[in-house]
């Protein structure tokens, strides 16, 4: 047991998903299809603190993330210290959420000697998430990698899933945040009707102007476009490149240069490829 431990876990930007309820959490989620990225949650938990130092922050900030709170609360580590640091906007559509959730059952399970496999971390993240209401799909892809394919909704043992064989820059440009929580509390036939379109026509062609595409055409069918987006894809289309509205966030995203060519000032990272991890023990060590 070590007094402490990190890991990293990457966003994930969903370009177009169905959703899936089931009264068993690791049974529920969503299919569809996104990017896993560069930029993505590092997250540290120390244990045993106590006092003040006991808590969640988020850049410095105390924060109350429930599914994180559910992931302590599950492994027993409601006296942990967690530390989590990201350049990604929370509610934006990145999957922070669930980033931190899978990062603090990650490190705890190292810090505090629990022994649980990798897949059990992942289902008890992931069901965290889905009894939050602050996703469904976010988790699992995150713990791939890649530009993940879900074909069928769900943690481990439940779910499946498959990729896109390819590894893109990406640029996005975020305007602000969009309740997951409302739109998933809602009705949800629309959009996963639309979902269920779009994963049927990317399966046939798997590929990154396909994944775009569908994921452009999904947020209109689904009748959640935003007007800021709207006219950034607009824009860069112009230009003779293609974008589309990360889900759930007032947010756009384009492979390749679209984005600024288009004029915009996005920020920029890459598809990464490997999914969560935990970091060596020397990395990020604590002061304490």
């Amino acid at each position: 047991m070590t007094d402490e431990a990190a890991a990293f876990v990457p966003g994930h930007v969903t370009g177009f998903f169905s959703a899936h309820p089931d009264e068993d959490p690791s049974t529920a989620g969503s299919r569809g299809a996104g990017i896993a990225l560069s930029h993505g949650v590092d997250v540290r938990v120390v244990r045993g603190i106590g006092g003040n130092d006991v808590g969640v922050t988020l850049n410095g900030d105390p924060i109350d993330v429930a599914p994180v709170g559910a992931v302590l609360d599950d492994l027993d580590a409601s006296d942990a210290r967690v530390v989590a640091d990201t350049p990604l906007p929370l509610g934006a559509g990145f999957g922070v959420s669930g980033a931190m959730a899978l990062g603090v059952a990650y490190a705890v399970n190292a810090a505090y000697d629990r022994t649980r496999s990798e897949n059990d971390l992942i289902e008890l993240a992931h069901v965290a998430e889905v009894e939050a209401g602050t996703g469904l799909g976010d988790v699992v892809a995150q713990a791939r990698g890649g530009l993940p394919i879900r074909l069928e909704p769900g943690a481990p043992g439940h779910g499946r899933l498959d990729g896109i064989p390819a590894s893109p820059r990406v640029e996005y440009v975020s305007f602000g945040a969009v309740s997951t929580e409302d739109v998933l509390s809602g009705d949800t036939s629309t959009l996963t009707a639309a979902g269920e379109r779009a994963l049927s026509d990317l399966r046939a062609e798997p590929t990154t102007d396909r994944l775009v595409e569908r994921s452009r055409r999904f947020a209109r069918e689904a009748d959640l476009l935003t007007e800021r987006v709207a006219d950034a894809v607009a824009a860069v289309r112009a230009e003779g490149g293609d974008a589309a509205m990360a889900m759930l966030g007032d947010t756009v995203f384009a492979f390749g240069d679209g984005l600024s060519a288009a004029g915009y000032d996005p920020e920029v990272c890459s598809v990464h490829p490997t999914g969560a991890t935990l970091r060596p023990p020397d990395v990020g060590r604590f002061e304490r």
